[in-house]
Protein backbone atom coordinates (compact mmCIF):
# COMPACT_ATOMS: atom_id res chain seq x y z
CA UNK A 1 0.00 0.00 0.00
CA UNK A 2 1.69 3.13 -1.35
CA UNK A 3 1.81 6.11 1.67
CA UNK A 4 0.79 8.21 -1.03
CA UNK A 5 -2.54 7.15 -1.66
CA UNK A 6 -5.02 8.43 0.70
CA UNK A 7 -5.73 4.84 2.33
CA UNK A 8 -1.65 4.77 3.26
CA UNK A 9 -2.04 8.40 4.79
CA UNK A 10 -4.83 7.13 6.45
CA UNK A 11 -3.19 3.99 7.74
CA UNK A 12 -1.21 6.04 10.12
CA UNK A 13 -3.83 7.04 12.10
CA UNK A 14 -4.31 5.01 15.04
CA UNK A 15 -7.62 3.15 15.21
CA UNK A 16 -8.51 3.35 11.67
CA UNK A 17 -5.16 2.13 10.61
CA UNK A 18 -5.37 -0.94 13.01
CA UNK A 19 -9.26 -1.50 11.33
CA UNK A 20 -7.84 -1.16 7.86
CA UNK A 21 -5.44 -3.78 8.42
CA UNK A 22 -7.60 -5.81 9.91
CA UNK A 23 -10.20 -5.18 6.84
CA UNK A 24 -6.82 -6.61 5.02
CA UNK A 25 -5.70 -9.48 7.26
CA UNK A 26 -9.73 -11.02 6.62
CA UNK A 27 -9.58 -10.51 3.06
CA UNK A 28 -5.96 -12.33 3.12
CA UNK A 29 -7.00 -15.32 5.25
CA UNK A 30 -10.52 -15.54 3.00
CA UNK A 31 -8.15 -16.08 -0.34
CA UNK A 32 -5.78 -18.17 1.56
CA UNK A 33 -8.60 -20.76 2.84
CA UNK A 34 -9.63 -21.08 -0.66
CA UNK A 35 -5.72 -21.82 -1.45
CA UNK A 36 -5.45 -24.28 1.28
CA UNK A 37 -8.60 -25.63 0.07
CA UNK A 38 -7.23 -25.98 -3.43
CA UNK A 39 -4.31 -27.34 -2.00
CA UNK A 40 -6.22 -30.32 -0.37
CA UNK A 41 -8.28 -31.23 -3.36
CA UNK A 42 -4.42 -31.49 -5.32
CA UNK A 43 -3.12 -33.59 -2.97
CA UNK A 44 -6.40 -35.88 -2.98
CA UNK A 45 -6.71 -35.98 -6.98
CA UNK A 46 -9.41 -34.25 -7.17
CA UNK A 47 -9.28 -31.46 -9.46
CA UNK A 48 -12.56 -30.82 -11.37
CA UNK A 49 -14.00 -28.59 -8.22
CA UNK A 50 -13.15 -25.48 -7.57
CA UNK A 51 -12.37 -24.20 -3.74
CA UNK A 52 -15.23 -21.78 -3.95
CA UNK A 53 -17.73 -24.67 -5.17
CA UNK A 54 -15.74 -27.14 -2.34
CA UNK A 55 -17.02 -24.95 0.51
CA UNK A 56 -19.92 -24.23 -0.83
CA UNK A 57 -20.55 -28.09 -0.06
CA UNK A 58 -19.31 -27.85 3.01
CA UNK A 59 -21.66 -25.35 4.35
CA UNK A 60 -24.60 -26.91 2.64
CA UNK A 61 -23.93 -30.35 4.97
CA UNK A 62 -27.09 -32.20 5.37
CA UNK A 63 -29.23 -29.04 4.93
CA UNK A 64 -31.79 -28.39 1.53
CA UNK A 65 -31.80 -24.99 0.37
CA UNK A 66 -32.27 -22.28 -2.13
CA UNK A 67 -29.73 -20.21 -3.53
CA UNK A 68 -31.61 -17.10 -1.76
CA UNK A 69 -31.51 -19.13 1.65
CA UNK A 70 -27.20 -19.58 0.97
CA UNK A 71 -26.94 -16.20 1.36
CA UNK A 72 -29.33 -15.08 3.59
CA UNK A 73 -27.87 -17.69 5.89
CA UNK A 74 -24.36 -16.54 5.63
CA UNK A 75 -23.12 -19.61 4.10
CA UNK A 76 -22.23 -17.91 0.65
CA UNK A 77 -20.76 -14.83 -0.53
CA UNK A 78 -20.42 -14.20 -4.00
CA UNK A 79 -22.65 -13.32 -6.97
CA UNK A 80 -22.21 -16.25 -9.03
CA UNK A 81 -23.93 -19.14 -6.60
CA UNK A 82 -26.36 -19.78 -9.00
CA UNK A 83 -23.36 -20.57 -11.65
CA UNK A 84 -21.77 -22.67 -9.07
CA UNK A 85 -24.69 -24.70 -7.91
CA UNK A 86 -25.36 -25.54 -11.26
CA UNK A 87 -22.24 -26.49 -12.14
CA UNK A 88 -22.39 -28.81 -9.39
CA UNK A 89 -25.57 -30.07 -10.00
CA UNK A 90 -23.61 -31.06 -13.44
CA UNK A 91 -21.25 -32.60 -11.98
CA UNK A 92 -22.95 -34.86 -9.68
CA UNK A 93 -22.36 -32.99 -6.28
CA UNK A 94 -25.73 -32.04 -5.75
CA UNK A 95 -29.39 -33.42 -6.38
CA UNK A 96 -31.86 -30.16 -7.37
CA UNK A 97 -36.06 -29.77 -7.45
CA UNK A 98 -38.80 -27.49 -7.82
CA UNK A 99 -40.12 -26.38 -4.96
CA UNK A 100 -43.59 -27.58 -4.75
CA UNK A 101 -44.85 -24.17 -2.93
CA UNK A 102 -42.60 -21.94 -5.07
CA UNK A 103 -42.10 -22.95 -8.54
CA UNK A 104 -39.61 -20.33 -9.40
CA UNK A 105 -37.21 -21.73 -6.53
CA UNK A 106 -35.07 -24.82 -7.11
CA UNK A 107 -33.95 -26.54 -3.32
CA UNK A 108 -30.47 -28.57 -3.70
CA UNK A 109 -29.27 -30.94 -1.33
CA UNK A 110 -26.06 -33.04 -2.12
CA UNK A 111 -25.48 -36.23 -3.20
CA UNK A 112 -23.42 -38.71 -1.87
CA UNK A 113 -20.68 -37.73 -4.33
CA UNK A 114 -20.92 -34.31 -2.94
CA UNK A 115 -21.10 -35.56 0.84
CA UNK A 116 -17.79 -37.09 -0.12
CA UNK A 117 -16.45 -33.60 -0.88
CA UNK A 118 -17.64 -32.14 2.18
CA UNK A 119 -16.11 -34.67 4.28
CA UNK A 120 -13.07 -34.08 2.66
CA UNK A 121 -12.90 -30.93 3.79
CA UNK A 122 -14.55 -31.47 7.04
CA UNK A 123 -10.98 -33.31 7.95
CA UNK A 124 -9.05 -30.58 6.23
CA UNK A 125 -10.57 -28.24 8.82
CA UNK A 126 -10.48 -30.84 12.04
CA UNK A 127 -6.70 -31.19 11.25
CA UNK A 128 -5.99 -27.23 11.07
CA UNK A 129 -8.32 -26.90 14.08
CA UNK A 130 -6.32 -29.41 16.07
CA UNK A 131 -2.79 -27.98 14.52
CA UNK A 132 -3.46 -24.69 16.12
CA UNK A 133 -4.12 -25.71 19.47
CA UNK A 134 -1.83 -28.55 19.81
CA UNK A 135 1.25 -25.82 18.36
CA UNK A 136 0.00 -23.54 20.77
CA UNK A 137 -1.06 -20.85 18.10
CA UNK A 138 -4.72 -20.62 18.94
CA UNK A 139 -6.54 -21.81 21.82
CA UNK A 140 -10.19 -21.98 22.92
CA UNK A 141 -10.23 -18.41 24.77
CA UNK A 142 -8.00 -16.67 21.80
CA UNK A 143 -10.36 -18.67 19.10
CA UNK A 144 -13.76 -17.87 21.43
CA UNK A 145 -12.52 -13.91 21.49
CA UNK A 146 -11.68 -13.46 17.79
CA UNK A 147 -15.39 -14.94 16.91
CA UNK A 148 -16.95 -12.83 19.49
CA UNK A 149 -15.09 -9.57 18.46
CA UNK A 150 -15.74 -10.84 14.47
CA UNK A 151 -19.76 -11.24 15.05
CA UNK A 152 -19.75 -7.89 16.37
CA UNK A 153 -18.10 -6.52 13.54
CA UNK A 154 -20.61 -8.09 11.51
CA UNK A 155 -23.49 -6.93 13.49
CA UNK A 156 -22.21 -3.24 13.23
CA UNK A 157 -21.73 -3.58 9.57
CA UNK A 158 -25.48 -5.14 9.22
CA UNK A 159 -26.54 -2.38 11.11
CA UNK A 160 -25.08 0.43 8.82
CA UNK A 161 -26.33 -1.71 5.60
CA UNK A 162 -30.04 -1.25 6.88
CA UNK A 163 -29.97 2.11 8.38
CA UNK A 164 -28.50 3.44 4.68
CA UNK A 165 -31.78 1.76 3.07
Amino acid sequence: MSMHSPIGQIANKGFVGQYLDALALVERLHRLLLDVIKDEFERVGVLEINAVQALLLFNIGENEVTAGELKSRGYYQGSNVSYNLKKLVEMGYMHHQRCEIDRRSVRVRLTEKGRGIRDVVAGLFERHAEGLQGKGVLGPEGIEEINSSLKRVERYWTDQIRYIY
